[in-house]
């Protein structure tokens, strides 16, 4: 189900909604709309602070029932820790925990008023985007593949109201548009690999650019790609069933003559290793090595959706790394499509392989004013940044300070990673004129390094997302990032 946003003005002690939600710090201080309903309630809250029932701690929540004179049928109290040291990121974690207990309740809309709570440097149209995509995020349930929810008759949570003046307006549409993209991205990824493949990427792309007149889709096959010269990505396709495919989505928000923004993504669909085969153990998470792919996709869809004034190209080389008979292996040297040599020394470092051929088609083919690619590309990422941050690489400090800057607004965060020549004597190989990897040192950068050797003469960065893009664990989800991050940085653009 999608979840519906809206704003609000009226009075919290007034709205007929089956909940409304309010904030109380630590030591029992009420957020303005928290003291409106407990006043109108004759000290219901105050009350149950001083029970201690309600502590105030960060994302605490309780439940008040039919408080007397308040319209409301419950008041959810959020804890927001304290005033003192609130921040952007407590804001966030407050609103996704709002929004989960509002999940878990019998209703099927609420008028949230937590987006009045002051976060310093931030404006009212923030504060209402970040707190109804925290809210989508929370609520998102993956259906696709497992048995309907018996509900017992009981609604389900469809729409959040938010407090909230014109000056949050854009705040409200930008976060409709953005949480349309983030749950494409999601959904995607979530995907088991024997429905997401590379033809069912291809096929949802097509449904996309039918729907939406400014959007355009062309999808390459196998041979299209071996008659242009992808050697490179079409030896990582060679071991499995299902063929790669290039999907090149075109929006044209913009003027005729204008050069677009341009974002590549990997779309690994399933990641055996190949030859390199991986341990078994946690294998089964390589249906998120098309991360990458989904969320410049899922990037493209927000674009479209907000229509921003603008031109954008989204590319997209999917393809399975499987084992077999025909499966390209250890010391085969690849002709890509630049004409650039590699030498697979590891043929589970296969995301750079696609990339390369698909960086350079972008790039050829459009001349794009950025190119920017996303990848769940290395292990050593995870190491080095754990799952907080996107390890983020660029030639170009202007470039990578835009995104930086973007990541900080969305919380979407990235850390920059040195991209220095230093590194590149680590690719070096005897029988081409690069090799795919380069050894157990500086993982992450080696591999942005290779990517670089591609992207001669482009406003170019990477985000390695292999920490960022899914959550740990067998029931882990997919999180869509970095589709806040990319979304936020086009709408610079076109704030500048």
């Amino acid at each position: 189900m999608t979840l519906q946003f809206s704003l609000g003005s009226a009075a919290p002690e007034t709205v007929d909604s089956p909940c409304v939600v309010v904030g109380v710090y630590e030591n029992g201080l009420l957020t303005s709309a928290a003291a409106r309903v407990d006043s109108a309630a004759g000290g219901a809250i105050k009350r149950q602070v001083e029970s201690g029932d309600i502590n105030g701690k960060a994302a605490s929540t309780t439940v008040l029932f039919a408080a007397e004179g308040v319209k409301a049928k419950r008041v959810l109290v959020v804890g927001l820790g304290s005033q003192k040291t609130f921040d952007a990121a407590r804001f966030q974690k407050v609103n996704l925990e709002a929004a989960r207990a509002m999940a878990r309740l019998p209703i099927d809309s609420a008028v949230s008023y937590l987006a009045e709570v002051d976060v310093p440097g931030r404006d009212a149209a923030w504060r209402v985007r970040t707190a109804a995509l925290a809210a989508d995020h929370a609520t998102y349930r993956y259906t696709a593949t497992v048995k309907p929810r018996d509900k017992n008759g009981q609604p389900e949570l469809a729409g959040i109201s938010f407090a909230g003046n014109d000056e949050a307006q854009a705040g409200i549409e930008q976060a409709a548009a953005i949480a349309e993209g983030v749950r494409f991205a999601r959904e995607l990824a979530n995907l088991p690999p024997n429905i997401c493949n590379p033809a069912y990427i291809a096929e949802q792309a097509v449904t996309f650019a039918e729907a939406h007149d400014t959007v355009s889709c062309k999808v390459l096959d196998h041979e299209d790609m071996d008659r242009l010269g992808f050697g490179s990505l079409l030896a990582v396709g060679r071991g499995s069933a299902n063929k790669p495919k290039l999907i090149v989505l075109e929006y044209k928000g913009g003027a005729a003559d204008e050069k677009p923004y341009a974002f590549v993504g990997k779309g690994i669909t399933f990641d055996t290793g190949g030859i390199s085969l991986k341990p078994g153990p946690g294998m089964e998470e390589m249906k998120f090595d098309m991360g990458g792919a989904a969320g410049v996709l899922g990037a493209f869809v927000s674009a479209v959706k907000m229509g921003l004034k603008l031109n954008l190209v989204c590319v997209v080389p999917a393809v399975e790394n499987m084992p077999d008979g025909d499966a390209y292996r250890p010391s085969d040297v690849l002709t890509s499509l630049s004409g650039i040599t590699i030498e697979v020394l590891n043929t589970d470092a296969e995301g750079r392989l696609i990339l390369c051929d698909a960086l350079t088609y972008t790039a050829q083919t459009f001349q794009p004013k950025a190119l920017i690619d996303a990848a769940t590309l290395t292990g050593a990422c995870v190491i080095a940044l754990g799952k907080y941050a996107s390890g983020l690489m660029s030639k170009h400090d202007d470039l990578a300070e835009e995104l930086l800057s973007a990541g900080e607004h969305t919380l979407d965060r990235a850390w920059r990673l040195p991209l220095w020549d230093d590194y590149q004597i680590q690719l070096e190989s005897g029988f081409a004129d690069v090799a795919n990897i380069g050894g157990k040192n500086a993982g992450a950068i080696t591999a942005g390094c290779f990517l670089s050797r591609f992207t001669e003469g482009q406003r170019w960065a990477h985000l390695d997302i292999a920490g960022t893009a899914w959550d740990e664990g067998r029931k882990g989800l997919a999180t869509g990032r970095p589709v806040p991050l990319l979304a936020q940085w086009l709408i610079d653009r076109i704030e500048k």
